[in-house]
């Protein structure tokens, strides 16, 4: 049996960290690229797998782009009680600056073997290209 649970954030907890990649970017072609990297720690008390994704990207010109995919960087991972997992992917805007938020679509298997779908909230995160101040 399969059971829908909506809020295992307290369980779940993802964190981002960001950076500029100037050495694949082009100013004047309006390419610049960035990459996140994602910690997903469980805090609970039952393995987790990470089934899928759903990214909202957004840039300074308020363009749009949703991405769903299945896992991430080819991997459906398991995460073990305890444990974190981490990855490190990219992303392409047409503008200086933009943000990235989502969802992770989860499964977890209780100790009963029942098994749970839950989504977590990927918190909103800036991309942008650094200042340097004089």
């Amino acid at each position: 049996m399969t059971k829908f649970v909506t809020d295992l954030s307290d369980q779940i907890v993802v964190s981002t960290k960001t950076g500029f990649v100037p050495q694949q970017s082009d100013a004047k072609a309006n390419r610049y690229v960035f990459f996140y990297e994602v910690t997903i720690h469980n805090k609970s008390n039952s393995s987790v797998q990470l089934i899928s994704r759903h990214w909202v990207i957004q840039d300074a010109n308020r363009k749009i782009e949703e991405v769903y995919g299945e896992g991430v960087i080819g991997e459906q991972p398991h995460i073990q009680p305890g444990e974190k997992y981490q990855y490190t992917s990219g992303a392409v805007l047409e503008t200086e600056m933009g943000t990235m938020e989502g969802r992770y679509f989860m499964l977890q298997k209780s100790i009963d073997n029942e098994s749970i779908d839950f989504e977590i909230a990927i918190p909103k995160f800036i991309l942008s290209v650094p200042r340097t101040l004089h």
